[in-house]
């Protein structure tokens, strides 16, 4: 199948699919004699693969190594566990970082008056006045 068939078959656009090929992340595949690449099932069965891991937020470096071990009959699972795990973490952090940033603006929302006058603490956040956005725990930035 062509490109945009495993495009439309996996759910990973064809510029995504060139460009995995071009990190290596997947092999290159096989062309035509007039060039055009040349997917088959196992292709796009990993772009599917792909897709899913990077659906649950898995940077590409650990896109890479799911890989290696998918295709790794060999594995043992505490190493697939492992990098799961220290990636629930890493959206732990983040999920903290987002509620952070959430209750910063909650409270800016709830300073700024919303009405005729010009003054806003909204804005004043982010023009640098760092005493107006700090949060518990957090360095004002």
């Amino acid at each position: 199948m062509n490109i945009g068939e495993a495009a439309s078959a996996s759910g990973v656009s064809a510029k995504m699919i060139r460009h995995y090929e071009e990190t290596g992340l997947i092999p290159k595949v096989g062309r035509t004699d007039a060039g055009y690449r040349v997917y088959r099932e196992r292709d796009v069965h990993l772009l599917r693969f792909i897709r899913q891991a990077r659906q649950l937020g898995f940077s590409m470096a650990q896109v890479s190594d799911l890989i290696g071990l998918w295709l790794d009959q060999s594995r043992p699972s505490r190493k697939v566990k492992q990098l799961a795990q220290t990636h629930i973490g890493e959206l732990d952090q983040r999920i903290g970082e987002l509620q952070a940033m959430k209750a910063t603006l909650e409270q800016l929302v709830h300073d700024c008056h919303g009405d005729h006058r010009p003054d806003c603490p909204i804005l004043d956040a982010l023009g640098g006045d760092a005493h107006c956005c700090a949060t518990p725990g957090g360095d004002g930035a």
